[in-house]
């Protein structure tokens, strides 16, 4: 086991980014700061007979900028939008993957779902024609380890290669697990974080028929409304997150920048309900409580958690009582928001997503803004960056991702200050 000095510190030296809001970390953060919505009708199918017709679909993006076009239907979007995704990170980190290095460089890729449109797609084909008619890529297009896998491919990097499928906290846990891989010195970096493409009609009809999302259809961009006492269910987006996590000293040496330092990682189940919480926040606050624990920081010192509410009547709810429990006090001195009042709600891709926004507040001292929120939930009485972005000294930064049947996620970031 590592011990306690022997423990490697890890910093965050590259993003890329994939979102409703752009196709590069640049255009999502300055759409964050300018509290710009996503979300829109669906273009990406015919949406009639749908009881939800809007959703967060990513803009003007071009798998051909990243893969061949021979290759398009050997992948699914949430493949695509992870080798964007990597892509960009690897080239904001300047780290370069060579023979010297790459089986000390990992790809550690979480997804909630995979390839559900190339399921759909094969599927159709099959009741059409038989199965004589299924792609020979219909299972290599869809699997959710293959975004690591063509991550891998195309930046060289032949170390630790794994991937999380634990529902919406699929990025997060991707992040954590490759936090710890570098932490105990079986990697000195790793391209980690979360991917998902699923706005497809049989996920929209599946979580439609849960009764999970937002039915806003005639006001789309303000269907995604956190800790608003309006809130009637989430809305599911599309993208991907990337980070660049790098052993410290690796990183010092070549000269590399630094986001934030990564302190902590927290990871809990709660033994309760395939998809709600219970309704003491146990789940939620054990691991806020983890990740602070794990960091060894006093719970003072985080100013700032990028919640997961996504909108729903319950989960926003319990998540505030979770945060309460878990800070006492001191949660009334932090700031929350909910960027997925923006982004709508990624899924497996959102904590890499989310992950990504925090270490760009720690690294800009910026906190973005809760849009949509008009009519305060007395039972969400935490500051919540309504409406406007803030400038804010923002020492730790807590991203909180949970996900159905119980699993969850919390990862502590820290400003870098040499």
């Amino acid at each position: 086991m590592t011990n306690e000095l022997s423990k490697k510190r890890v910093v965050v030296t590259g993003i890329g980014v994939v979102s409703p809001l752009g196709n590069t970390t640049e255009e999502t953060w300055a759409g964050l700061i300018a509290g710009r919505c996503g979300v829109d009708k669906i273009t990406r199918f015919d949406t009639s007979g749908h009881t939800v017709r809007f959703a967060a679909e990513t803009k003007g993006f071009e798998p051909t900028k990243f893969v061949e076009k021979k290759d398009l239907k050997k992948m699914d979007y949430f493949i695509f939008f992870a080798i964007a995704a990597a892509l960009e990170a690897l080239a904001d980190s300047g780290l370069k993957v060579t023979e010297e290095i790459a089986e000390s460089v990992g790809a550690y890729i979480g997804s909630g779902i995979g390839g559900f449109s190339v399921f759909e797609r094969e599927h159709a084909k099959m009741l059409e024609g038989g199965p004589g008619r299924i792609s020979p890529f219909f299972i290599p297009a869809s699997i959710v380890n293959l975004a690591a896998g063509y991550v891998s491919i195309h930046t060289g990097a032949k170390g630790p290669n794994s991937a999380t499928a634990t529902a919406c906290s699929s990025g997060a846990h991707a992040i954590g697990d490759s936090f710890k891989i570098i932490q105990r010195g079986d990697a000195v970096a790793m391209i980690c974080g979360g991917s998902e493409g699923a706005i497809t009609p049989m996920s929209v009809g599946g979580f439609a028929a849960m009764r999970a999302l937002s039915t806003r259809n005639d006001e789309p961009a303000r269907a995604s409304r956190p800790f608003d006492k309006g809130r009637d269910g989430f809305v599911i987006g599309e993208g991907a997150g990337i980070l660049v996590l790098e052993e410290l000293e690796h990183a010092r040496a070549r000269g590399a920048r630094i986001y934030a330092e990564i302190i902590g990682y927290g990871m809990t189940g709660d033994a309760y309900h395939i998809t709600s919480p219970s309704d003491d926040g146990d789940g939620p606050m054990r691991v806020m409580r983890r990740v602070i624990a794990d960091a060894g920081v006093d719970s003072a010192q985080v100013d700032y958690i990028n919640v997961h509410a996504t909108s729903t009547p319950v989960g926003d709810r319990i998540e505030t009582l979770a945060i309460k429990r878990a800070f006492g006090d001191h949660a009334y001195s932090l700031a929350v928001s909910a960027t997925k009042s923006m982004t709508g709600h990624l899924l497996g891709g959102a904590g890499g997503l989310e992950a990504a926004i925090t270490a760009l507040s720690v690294y800009h001292q910026i906190l973005p803004p809760t849009i949509n929120y008009e009519t305060p939930d007395p039972e969400c009485d935490l500051d919540c960056v309504p409406n406007k972005a803030r400038p804010a000294r923002v020492r730790c930064a807590l991203s909180n991702s949970f996900g159905f049947g119980g699993t969850n996620a919390a990862l502590l970031f820290r400003r870098y200050d040499g």
